[in-house]
């Protein structure tokens, strides 16, 4: 009952917005779907109507305040296999000024999954669904590890909508380096001692950032386990796309962040790679550190979205 509701809320205000338009001017949300604390900074949640089925998003932000200052939406996608759950400190902090949006990729979070294993490609083209269903023209993207891909090939797919781009990790493997990670990123197989949950739990924590309690990584661990026997699409559609042949492409400007995480080496060598684009490196931050140190990083990202060349 809750999720038809909103997902009628939603449908309302896309048709408030124009939905199906990529380019139109924004029009105002409904009051009440636009300011929930008088601020706009509540995080609220929704679902869209998308090619695979619904969609769940994340919200906060007022967007007709931020259109009048000139502010393109933030829209995030986040890494495999968790969902937009890790964002939802990043989205306070930049829906202060803007509208920020995360969406669970489909099959992750509480979106309904493809009916077969998708690639970037199809993950991309449902999140522009996503775009349509909440009437975004303009908008710029931000992405993590996969979520990266489905940012450059969304940018691809719609350049003329795409105008900024945010990577948290932007792997480049030669193919010795890709036979390893998806041996490192191999998807345990459930047995009855759970055995196989330790081996998740510790993966994960090996990289977090140093400031991380068990306690916090426990806010994000379920949504790891959610996708059940789907849980290794997302690392399959990510490492059957490449940057090089894809991201020369791409000439809205890019950031691409470098935190010390498990792909850090990686990530280094895709800079001969960035038309208009660079690497800021994060050293000492990893795995968690938009929850840990949301204003610092939004000090490194709003200046770069809001400088019309980018840089």
């Amino acid at each position: 009952m809750r999720r038809n509701f909103i997902r009628g809320s939603l449908v309302a205000v896309a048709a408030a917005f124009g939905a199906g338009s990529r380019t139109s001017e924004a029009s105002p949300i409904p009051r009440g779907l636009d300011i929930a604390d008088g601020q706009g900074l509540t995080l609220r949640k929704a679902y869209v109507d998308a090619r695979f089925g619904q969609m769940h998003l994340r919200m906060v932000g007022q967007r007709q305040r931020a259109t009048e200052r000139g502010k393109r939406p933030l829209v995030c996608f986040h890494l495999s296999p968790v969902s937009s759950v890790i964002y939802e400190t990043w989205l306070s902090e930049m829906g202060k000024d803007r509208w920020a949006i995360a969406i669970d990729t489909p099959g992750y979070g509480m979106s309904d999954p493809p009916p077969k294993p998708p690639s970037i490609g199809d993950f991309a083209a449902a999140m522009g669904d996503c775009l349509d269903a909440l009437g975004i023209g303009e908008t710029d993207v931000m992405g993590y590890h996969t979520g990266s891909k489905i940012a450059v090939e969304l940018a691809r797919q719609r350049s003329q909508q795409i105008k900024h781009l945010v990577l948290v990790s932007a792997p480049v493997y030669t193919a010795e380096d890709l036979a390893q990670v998806r041996v490192d990123n191999a998807v345990p197989t459930p047995e009855p001692s759970g055995e196989f949950l330790k081996q998740i739990w510790q993966a994960l924590w090996r990289w977090q950032d140093k400031a991380v309690t068990p306690e916090a990584l426990m806010h994000s661990f379920p949504d790891h386990l959610r996708g059940g026997d789907r849980r290794a699409w997302g690392h399959q559609a990510a490492f059957a796309y490449t940057y090089p042949p894809h991201i020369a492409d791409i000439m809205a400007p890019i950031l691409v962040l470098n935190p010390e995480d498990d792909l850090v080496t990686y990530t280094r060598r895709i800079a001969p790679y960035l038309k208009n684009g660079r690497v800021h490196e994060l050293p000492g931050r990893s795995h968690g550190f938009l929850d840990l140190h949301p204003s610092e990083v939004a000090a490194i990202v709003r200046p770069f979205l809001d400088r019309n060349d980018g840089r």
